[in-house]
Order: C-alpha cells, then sequence, then structure tokens
C-alpha cells in the first residue's frame, strides 16, 4: 500500500505540472477573445465596439460620446458607434465573455495537489481514505487536455455570443434612428398643411362674422384645423418617443446629453443594398450557425464521440446551381446545401451523450433553416420596399404635385375657393406621409438585411420604451 501511494503522489506531481500554458497565456490577456468580437463586428460593418475594463476607461468613453453628438445633429452611423462605446448592457455581455475565459484558465491550470486527511479509525482506512483522494485527482489531472478543450469551444461559443449581442445592438440602434428620424419627418409634413389649415380657419372666422360663411361650413373648416392640430400633437409625440428609444439604445440621457436627427431620412439610392446570394453570406457569417457548429464539436469532445460521418441535412456550403423558369424567364439560381457532422455513437456508454448530440444537430439543422428563410425574406423585403418606395417617389407626389399645382393656378384664377384648396392639401398631406412611411420602410429593410447576414435581431426596432 506505502508503494501505492508514492507512486500516486509521484504521478500527481507530474501531470499538475503539465498545465496548457499556451492556453493559458491566451485567455489570460486583458481582453480575451475580444480581438475576434470586434474584427467580426467589423466585417458586418456594424462599427467598432470598446470593452472598458477601469473606470478611467469608462469616464473616457463618457467624454467621447459628448463630443460625438452634444449639440449635433447625428446621423445612423454616429448613433450605432456611441451605442456600441457606451451601452452598458453590452458591456455586461463583453464581462460574460472575460468570466468564459475564466473557466478556460482555471480547467487549463488543472488540479491543485492537496490532501486533507482525518485519522478516525485504523491506519489501513487512512491508507485508503488517502489513496481515494489521491486516484480522484489523478483522474482530474488526467482529463485536463479533454476538458480544457471543451472549455475553449465554450470560449468560442461566448466570443460568437458577444458578437452576436454587439451586432444586434448596432441593428436595432440604426433601426431606432430610421424610426426617429421618420418620425420627425412626419411631423414636419403635418406642421406644414397644419400652417394653411389655421390660416384657413381665421379666414373662416372672419367670413362668418360677415355672412359670408355659414356656421356649418364654418364648422367644418375649424374642424378640419383641429384635427390636423392632434394629428400634429401625436405625431411630435411619436418623435420624442422614438428619440428616447434611441437615446436609450446610445446610453445617454436626453435629460443630461442633447443631440438632434435630421428632419427627414436619406432619399433612396439607385438600387437595394442586398445580394442575390443572401442566403449563402448568411449561412457564412451568421454567429447562431457558428454557434452551433462549435456546440456540436464541444459535446462530440465532452463524451469522447469518434468515427465521424456525414448526413446531408442543412449546414455545410455546397454550391450548385439550378434552372428556375418563371413566366418564360430563364435565370441560374445558386442552390445551397449544408451536411451537419455526425458521429458514430454506437458505441457509446452513455445514452445521454448520444442523445445530447442528436438534440444539439436537429437544433442546428433547425436553424440553418430558418436563417435561409430569414434570408430569403430579407431579400424580397429590401427589393419589394425599394420598388414601392420608388414608386411613391416617381409616380404618385409627382402626380398630386401636379394636382396642387393646378388647384393653386384655379384659385389664383378665382375659381376655386381657399377651402377646395385647403381639401386638395390635405389629400396632398397623405400622398406625402405616405410616400415617407415608403421611405422609412425601405430602409429599416436595409438594416434588416445586415440582421439577416449576421445574426442581429430583425425585429429590434420594434421595441417599446424610451426616457424623455
Amino acid at each position: 500500500m506505502k508503494g501505492k501511494l508514492i507512486f500516486s503522489v509521484g504521478a500527481l506531481a507530474v501531470l499538475s505540472a503539465c498545465a496548457d500554458t499556451a492556453t493559458i497565456d491566451k485567455v489570460s490577456t486583458p481582453r480575451p477573445g475580444f480581438f475576434n468580437v470586434a474584427e467580426r463586428s467589423q466585417r458586418a460593418q456594424t462599427g467598432s465596439p470598446a470593452w472598458h475594463l477601469t473606470a478611467a476607461e469608462l469616464a473616457a468613453a463618457e467624454a467621447k460620446t459628448k463630443a460625438l453628438i452634444y449639440g449635433k445633429t447625428i446621423n445612423s452611423d454616429t448613433a450605432v458607434q456611441v451605442a456600441l462605446l457606451n451601452n452598458r448592457g453590452l458591456q455586461a455581455t463583453y464581462s460574460d465573455l472575460g468570466l468564459s475565459a475564466a473557466d478556460v484558465w482555471e480547467t487549463a491550470m488543472g488540479p491543485t495537489p492537496s490532501i486533507g486527511v482525518s485519522i478516525t479509525g485504523l491506519s489501513s482506512d487512512v491508507a485508503r481514505t488517502v489513496e481515494a483522494v489521491l486516484i480522484t485527482t489523478l483522474v482530474e489531472a488526467a482529463t485536463v487536455k479533454p476538458r480544457t478543450k471543451v472549455a475553449d469551444l465554450r470560449f468560442q461559443q461566448a466570443q460568437l455570443a458577444a458578437a452576436g449581442e454587439t451586432i444586434s445592438l448596432a441593428v436595432e440602434t440604426r433601426r431606432a434612428w430610421i424610426e426617429a428620424v421618420a418620425a420627425y419627418e412626419a411631423a414636419a409634413l403635418i406642421a406644414r398643411t397644419q400652417n394653411a389649415a389655421d390660416a384657413a380657419s381665421e379666414l373662416a372666422t372672419e367670413l362668418g362674422k360677415t355672412g359670408a360663411l355659414g356656421v356649418a361650413d364654418q364648422a367644418r373648416e375649424h374642424a378640419f384645423n383641429a384635427e390636423l392640430a392632434a394629428e400634429l400633437a401625436d405625431a411630435r409625440l411619436d418623435a420624442e418617443l422614438a428619440k428616447g428609444r434611441l437615446a436609450r439604445l446610445m446610453g445617454v440621457s436626453l435629460g443630461q446629453v442633447r443631440f438632434y436627427v435630421p428632419d427627414a431620412l436619406p432619399g433612396l439610392p439607385g438600387r437595394p443594398g442586398s445580394s442575390a446570394d443572401i442566403e449563402r453570406l448568411a449561412l457564412q457569417n451568421r454567429v447562431d450557425l457558428a454557434a452551433g457548429r462549435l456546440e456540436l464539436e464541444a459535446i462530440a469532445a465532452e463524451y469522447r464521440l469518434t468515427g465521424q460521418t456525414r448526413v446531408f441535412s442543412d449546414l455545410e456550403i455546397a454550391l450548385g446551381a439550378e434552372i428556375e423558369r418563371d413566366s418564360g424567364d430563364t435565370s441560374v439560381v445558386p442552390v445551397i446545401e449544408f451536411a451537419i457532422p455526425l458521429y458514430d455513437n454506437s458505441k457509446l456508454i452513455s445514452r445521454r451523450g448520444s442523445l445530447a448530440y442528436l438534440k444539439a444537430a436537429n437544433q442546428l439543422a433547425d436553424a440553418a433553416v430558418g436563417a435561409r428563410s430569414e434570408a430569403r425574406a430579407a431579400h424580397l423585403a429590401v427589393t419589394g420596399k425599394h420598388s414601392v418606395a420608388r414608386h411613391w417617389r416617381d409616380t404618385v407626389l409627382p402626380l398630386r404635385r401636379t394636382i396642387d399645382a393646378e388647384a393653386l393656378k384655379s384659385y389664383n384664377g378665382m375659381i376655386t375657393s381657399t377651402f377646395e384648396l385647403l381639401e386638395d392639401a390635405r389629400d396632398g398631406l397623405e400622398a406625402e406621409l405616405g410616400g415617407a412611411e415608403a421611405k422609412r420602410d425601405y430602409w429599416l429593410a436595409e438594416a434588416d438585411v445586415t440582421a439577416a447576414i449576421w445574426g442581429g435581431t430583425a425585429a429590434a426596432g420594434k421595441a417599446d420604451g424610451g426616457e424623455e
């Protein structure tokens, strides 16, 4: 028994000295894994995130935020950059990344050789107790490498999760900026018509005093003016609330840092910003699919699965081509197929490991199907919304402006009355608001394309709330 104990202690000393120094060096940096997060965010063109670790860095971020936005009219890129710099929820996500790195570090260090024995029985019992403790510690030491591999895969998943949160915040902030600018644009359009309605209401009052306008006609003009006033108040409230949501995502308080957004969204580009091979891009770049791949690797490593085979399903990219015929037109459409790695688990002792792996594989296949669907929908939405907005811009609004111009000529020629002119103006306002809404929907669809390709939240801008 004494010989066995000496051997166990010696083996423990050797194994405990074999810590994975390369892995430890990788995760012991001040911001472990953050380079990969920032690099993926920049490839997604969502800005450059920052991870603040000290009070001085937080203070510097706040100072930079004020320099970027205080008293200024900001564009969407500035809003996103401030959010990545200043949003405290995102900073909390980066802290989770650091905690995951700490788990890898602790695992790679291996067990600490420490033995505590309470002598309560015979010497042979003491010897068996010591040997049991040593064997348990030896097993832990002997499995350091596979456990470190699993921990490292979890750390890589944490990096992808942090990148996903970064991209999601960028998409959400861009959507919030679009919503805020669109709300101010709608309020400005209503205010412009409101000014004319105010003048008409005053004119109706004066004409009523002279008896030239009946009570019913006066009430009609006053009602029109009052309705517009209510619409304007509602539009201005929506604009302020939308700006509050934007400020919250940027991590600033409107009571402390004043900034402005443009009065109108940018005009439509010549072509929508979406690629026909958006499905391929999504399946290459989505963080949730990359994390799903790592989950399979982690389970395989944890349960010692070997003998990898393949089952064609919906993950690994293989390009082909098929001919799509629609209304006599022939076009080449990329065909994208996928394979999920499947391990031979026929000799697996643990039923739990088999089920865990199959669950992860099925979840990954489902996520890939969902990613393809979201990408396809995003492409259809952005191209469709661009077409609709262009129709409003090039067809509907020019016709309305022609009607307004002719109505003004009739009014100047004393063919029509002021109130008929205002009625045409009301119809013109509805058309202007319709065109502005179509333009807003296009820019929101553009933001959703980024979410579909990289895995951010497509419905980000629909959250309620805000701050004054």
